[in-house]
């Protein structure tokens, strides 16, 4: 599908900040700083398409709450990956009733993935009366213009017109923390899985200049964050949008050349375009973490193919291979589903055969969810969920199986982590991450968060490690 590749005009953003001031004018009338709740689902660019909101709604004058019966604007940023998720929030959005009879004049905004389905946001249009306003991802740079329009017009507002997206800067944010930080480098995706709706509704791959993503990198090192992970839906096409002879590669080696004290982490991404450069560029980078997560989705050749993934399973083993080679400490996580349609049981064979020839440090797996619009919802399919949730035990087993042993061999060993945050139990209080991800919880004080530690792992388990600070 052929894309022009499109910008929204920083004049268009002032404007939104100009609307900005008109609301917070409005809302601050009576001298009351009134209250927003962002409730957010799915992935992390989901996760940093909330930080836009929450900055946005703070330069309109509103303070934050996780309280939706004391806020006067609920904001709920959907995923549309899967159907569980979507349950989830169709069910949250309609408790939401109880909130809005207990406070008439709140406004309710559903946003984000879900609803850029048309089918989605039909459903919400005809059968959630609660809701005020509904806007896809290609929408959220104008979200105070959309936000304005219910308070002044008395109605309710869609927003969820088909786009292949654009590339918006200098959106105001208010981040979720001060160790770790999401840095959008691209949006939208190419590929076209045939299980995926994530091109249906985040638009075509559009990378952001490689000038705007490293004055961002080094707001965030200056502003004292230590764990940075760049996002895109497919970050190993990051740049081919461009054309200003900067690939991922490239740009790693840009942010890992900012001074400081802090490591780069990155996802997703696709095997299809995974490079022995980009191998290469991750060993030489000091502060690039040694983990890639890499999904592979299925062992078999036969459903990789119906599942139009670009690749085969040699292709993927050979690229562990190098990928290992250059880095023999990395932490390999992948995705995997279970109970494509027509997967038989010598597929999932080849499926567990993989894993155990790989050993995937983790597994994040999932059973097939049918999305509307996609070719795989269309594809024969005898298998039961019976039979899908019987290979999903035996996936889950043997990746919990590989995680314990991997985490067995880390203990008695000195690792340097990052210490990002409280647990709420004792002893192991304190939470954080090792160079490649593994989490681990440690005894220590709270002073420590946000700074680097030698910590000596004493423990494991499928989950988790467990240390103690080294002695200096």
């Amino acid at each position: 599908m052929s894309y022009v590749r499109k910008e929204i005009d920083a004049e268009e953003i002032r404007r939104q900040q100009a609307l900005c001031a008109q609301i917070f004018d409005r809302v601050t009338a009576d001298g009351r700083r009134p209250l927003a709740m962002v409730d957010t689902y799915g992935c992390q660019q989901n996760e940093a398409d909330s930080e836009k909101l929450r900055g946005y709604l703070a330069e309109m004058g509103y303070s934050f709450t996780e309280d939706e019966f004391q806020a006067d604007v609920i904001v709920v940023n959907t995923c549309a990956v899967r159907e569980h998720a979507e349950m989830r929030v169709l069910g949250n959005v309609g408790a939401l009733n109880h909130t809005k009879k207990n406070k008439p004049d709140q406004i309710v905004a559903v946003c984000g993935c879900m609803v850029q389905q048309e089918h989605m946001a039909e459903k919400i249009k005809r059968s959630y009366p609660v809701v005020d306003l509904v806007f896809g991802p290609h929408e959220l740079w104008r979200f105070p213009e959309l936000l304005l329009r219910v308070m002044t017009g008395g109605k309710r507002v869609f927003a969820t017109q088909k786009d292949a997206g654009a590339v918006a800067e200098g959106i105001p944010q208010r981040r979720d923390g001060s160790v770790k930080a999401w840095l959008s480098i691209m949006y939208g995706c190419n590929n076209f899985c045939t299980y995926c709706v994530v091109p249906y509704v985040r638009g075509r791959e559009r990378s952001r200049r490689p000038e705007d993503v490293v004055a961002e990198a080094r707001e965030l090192v200056a502003a004292g964050y230590k764990d940075i992970t760049l996002l895109g839906q497919n970050v190993n096409s990051y740049g081919k949008d461009l054309d200003c002879g900067v690939d991922f590669a490239d740009l790693l080696r840009m942010v890992n050349d900012i001074p400081g004290d802090f490591l780069i982490r990155f996802m997703t991404s696709h095997p299809k375009d995974a490079t022995e450069k980009l191998f290469r560029t991750m060993a030489a980078c000091e502060k690039c973490a040694h983990h890639i997560h890499l999904p592979v989705q299925s062992g078999s050749d036969r459903v990789l193919k119906a599942m139009n993934r670009s690749y085969d399973r040699e292709k993927y083993l050979e690229e562990v291979r190098v990928a290992r080679a250059y880095m023999p400490d990395l932490v390999l996580t992948t995705d995997i589903i279970v109970g494509f349609p027509g997967e038989t049981d010598e597929d999932f064979a080849d499926t567990l055969r993989l894993c155990e020839q790989v050993r995937f440090d983790a597994m994040f797996t999932f059973i097939y969810s049918k999305r509307v619009g996609t070719p795989a919802a269309s594809m024969p399919d005898p298998y039961t969920r019976a039979d899908k949730q019987r290979h999903f035990d035996m996936l889950t087993e043997t990746a919990n199986r590989i995680s314990g042993e991997k985490h067995r061999e880390y203990e008695g060993r000195t690792l340097r982590v990052l210490v990002d945050g409280e647990t709420g139990k004792v002893p192991y209080n304190l939470s954080s991450r090792t160079n490649g991800g593994r989490l681990v919880h440690l005894k220590g004080d709270p002073a420590l968060i946000g700074r680097f530690a030698d910590v000596k792992i004493t423990a494991s388990n499928t989950w988790a490690l467990y240390g103690e600070l080294a002695e200096a």
